[in-house]
């Protein structure tokens, strides 16, 4: 199982997490993502549908009648709905849940950094897990740091 933390420093995850899930999309893969505030849910919703003018990212918010068939479902909630086998954590809060997933996504930003740090350091005693950590460039690429 594979954790992705990713610090976001100049870009916000809306700005980000579309390039991230058009990748698992097109590996035929299937992707969670969690928040639990609902504005960002709606903001992440929007972002998906218009971040490239020659991209489409089907997905849609969870409660719908669909949600089963959805590639990418958006939810308050890291249960797969969706059969997703990825999941995105946006909110800066790590859940558990996630280790039930291949791979986890996990953003945060410097105001959710101490508690990503715990995070990080409770699944190095885990057995089976990858940890990976990012860091945003100055020009909004990515450097792994860990």
């Amino acid at each position: 199982m594979q954790v992705d933390f990713y610090h976001l420093t100049v870009r916000p995850v809306d700005r980000v997490l579309p390039r991230i899930a058009e990748r698992v999309v097109a590996t035929g893969d299937r992707l969670l993502i969690v928040s639990s505030d609902a504005d960002q849910r709606e903001a992440l919703d929007k972002a998906l549908w218009s971040y490239s003018a020659d991209s489409f990212l089907p997905h849609a918010q969870m409660g719908g009648r669909d949600d089963a068939s959805q590639p990418i479902l958006i939810a308050d909630i890291a249960t797969a709905i969706n059969s997703a086998r990825h999941i995105a954590l946006v909110d800066g809060v790590w859940r558990d849940e996630a280790l039930l997933f291949d791979r986890a996504f996990h953003f945060f930003d410097q105001d959710c950094i101490d508690a990503a740090r715990a995070a990080w350091k409770d699944l190095a005693d885990r057995d089976g897990i990858v940890r990976r950590y990012w860091k945003q460039t100055e020009t909004g690429g990515w450097d792994q740091a860990a």
